[in-house]
């Protein structure tokens, strides 16, 4: 049996996507992952989080925003946080991670909402009825706490299944796998999902 100095350490990497309207939680969000991180030294397992804010500046031949869906590639989980807008590079992150997750059943997919004020409008309908038509249950989320309570709940199933099952909790948890039916929503044909295996 191996000391923990000894013990290999398997990278779990996190994409999240989010608008920047969401910093705080963003901040947060990566504060308790890597808390999360330590309590898991032990396992052998390390989470590695890829944020834009961490993101080099500098010019790219192919974009910006080419770089970041590159990071998709090689993402286990990839998470997607919204509150009163979808912009288009988020949405763009979302449909890589759904031609990647066709591809090869990964990154595990998360979605969640932050609840906006009461008598508001829903100015995300239109982005969760596409979510609606993937049969995709998406998560509310009320503050960063209720964030983490929830997405660390699945980080803890999916610890549980060495992070290999992609399969439908047994319990509504707001978070599942994504179907087939993407191909009249996105039109995910049309994206080059050859480029992500």
């Amino acid at each position: 049996m191996c000391t923990p100095e000894q013990q290999i350490m398997k990278k779990i990497k996190i994409f999240l996507a989010s608008s920047i309207e969401l910093k705080p939680e963003r901040e947060r969000f990566e504060i308790e992952i890597y808390r999360k991180c330590k309590s898991w030294f032990d396992k052998g397992l390390f989470l590695h989080l890829d944020i834009w804010e961490d993101m080099s500046a500098r010019m790219s031949l192919t974009g910006s925003q080419s770089e970041y869906n590159n990071l998709l590639k090689d993402a286990d989980l990839f998470v997607f946080l919204a509150y009163s807008k979808v912009g288009m590079y988020t949405e763009e992150e979302f449909e890589h991670a759904f031609g990647q997750f066709k591809s090869t059943h990964k990154p595990f997919i998360f979605t969640y909402f932050k609840t906006p004020p009461e008598n508001t409008e829903d100015t995300l309908a239109h982005f969760k009825q596409k979510l609606n038509e993937l049969k995709h249950f998406y998560a509310n989320f009320n503050d960063v706490n209720d964030l983490w309570n929830q997405f660390n709940k699945e980080l803890d199933r999916l610890e549980a299944d060495g992070f290999t099952e992609n399969k439908r909790p047994e319990k509504n948890s707001g978070s599942t796998i994504i179907t087939q039916t993407a191909e009249k929503i996105y039109n995910i044909d049309k994206i080059d999902t050859a480029t992500f295996s």
